[in-house]
């Protein structure tokens, strides 16, 4: 479910990276809307690679060959916007959302790969208003780049930057060896991304590993955030927000409370994230959402299994800084950055191989998904797709949103409201 407070911003922060909006009609009122940066450019520096992930609504079907690939692209093609394909030669359809399609494409003049999603303006308004809100004022090296945007009267086309080296726990899985180094690194560039947003008054309000891609197949390959379809850009004192929204494993106590809160519900994120890094498991896991969010509320998690045997106290640190029920007490991202366990040498961090441990857990997690959803699956012909991303599947979202149902109903229960009473209060400067 999109976020119903999200709006866009008309003038941009002093700082902003402005893209330009291209419009497919020449009437007086679109030119003098249009917002043109004339320093705006391309980076055609880079050399093109085999996309293998474009974002999160991504598959990799774009190794298909044939005739069906073949009349798939011109189906989508055909549905572009001539002023796009004249600049753009679509190539593959690599994933689908509720009101999106995201293709593959190529610049015709430089070659260069790119990601088109393209987004009903009706339907998918809301999604369509955050992400422009954001990703048009932001530039930084672990953020995925917005290039430029093309708006009809029916469809509004984003050009991105192709993310081609897959998501986290996919290359965690097949690289065969993690450490908490590795950890770190990766870390520390996705807290640098949220630092920036935050000091923009952006909060992402949707940060899980699926949002997490390599920019590149190389093993050096940086990591950036994607997917704004949540995200809010606040202004003025008031920096609180209200909407409740997210994904059920990844949400924080305060959101679940309905309770007013700041950009610190990303952090609570990041130690969810952290904690299956380290250890290939979820710290609140229940296929009911009840019992789910009822444990998310009274941060109830633990260290307990083999697996966390090998991961150092300082790790444990980190993650026990940042799930926090009471969000005031909550590690920001500036301090996250600080943290020792990032900032200790690479001699004086842990090198024990974690790797096995975590793609045992994820595959046990992986197996017991697939029991409770054979059938399901098999209804729904979803056999392909599912082995598609098998690697990673056990520890994917599967798109799904919290409902604000579902919160209503969890606020019916008398423990539960006095598990939200324990959790401080919002102060409303808190940043």
């Amino acid at each position: 479910m999109g976020c119903m407070s999200t709006k866009l911003v008309p003038e941009a922060p002093p700082n902003a990276h402005l893209v330009e909006t291209v419009y497919p009609y020449n009437d007086a009122k679109t030119r003098n809307n249009r917002h043109a940066d004339p320093k705006q450019q391309t980076n055609i520096n880079q050399k093109p690679t085999r996309p293998q992930h474009s974002g999160p609504e991504g598959n990799n079907n774009q190794n298909q060959t044939g005739p069906r690939t073949n009349k798939k692209v011109k189906k989508y093609r055909d549905k572009f916007d001539p002023r796009v394909t004249a600049k753009y030669d679509i190539k593959a359809l690599i994933g689908r959302g509720s009101f999106s399609r995201v293709v593959r494409v190529e610049h015709r003049v430089t070659k260069q790969p790119y990601a088109i999603k393209m987004i009903d303006r009706i339907q998918g308004k809301e999604v369509y208003e955050a992400e422009l809100n954001v990703l048009r004022r932001v530039k930084h090296i672990y953020i995925i780049q917005l290039v430029e945007v093309f708006e009809a009267p029916e469809k509004v086309y984003m050009v991105m930057e192709l993310a081609t080296g897959g998501e986290l726990f996919d290359r965690i899985i097949a690289k065969g060896s993690f450490t908490e180094r590795d950890a770190t690194r990766v870390l520390t560039m996705v807290l640098e991304g949220v630092k920036y947003l935050h000091e923009l008054g952006i909060t992402h309000r949707d940060l899980k590993p699926e949002n997490l891609l390599y920019y590149h197949p190389g093993h050096d390959s940086k990591i950036m955030i994607t997917d704004f379809g949540l995200s809010a850009m606040l202004k003025g004192p008031d920096n609180l927000m209200r909407t409740t929204c997210g994904t059920p494993e990844y949400i924080a106590p305060e959101i679940l409370a309905r309770k007013p809160y700041t950009c610190q519900v990303d952090l609570w994120a990041i130690g969810v994230i952290t904690y299956i890094l380290l250890s290939g498991t979820m710290p609140f896991d229940d296929e009911n959402r009840t019992r789910l969010y009822r444990m998310i509320i009274k941060a109830k998690y633990s260290y307990q299994g083999e697996h966390w045997k090998d991961v150092t106290p300082l790790a444990k640190d980190f993650i026990d800084k940042t799930l926090v029920s009471d969000p005031n007490e909550r590690i920001t991202a500036a301090q996250s950055c600080k943290h020792p366990w990032l900032l200790q040498s690479q001699a004086a961090t842990s090198n024990k191989n974690l790797h096995r441990n975590i793609s045992q857990n994820i595959m046990h997690r992986q197996s017991q998904r697939d029991s409770s959803s054979g059938k399901s699956a098999k209804s729904n012909k979803s056999t392909k797709s599912n082995k598609s991303n098998r690697s990673g599947h056990s520890l994917r979202s599967d798109r799904r949103r919290v409902q604000p149902e579902e919160i209503d109903e969890l606020h019916k229960d008398p423990e539960v409201q006095a598990d939200i009473a324990s959790i401080g209060s919002h102060k409303s400067n808190y940043a």
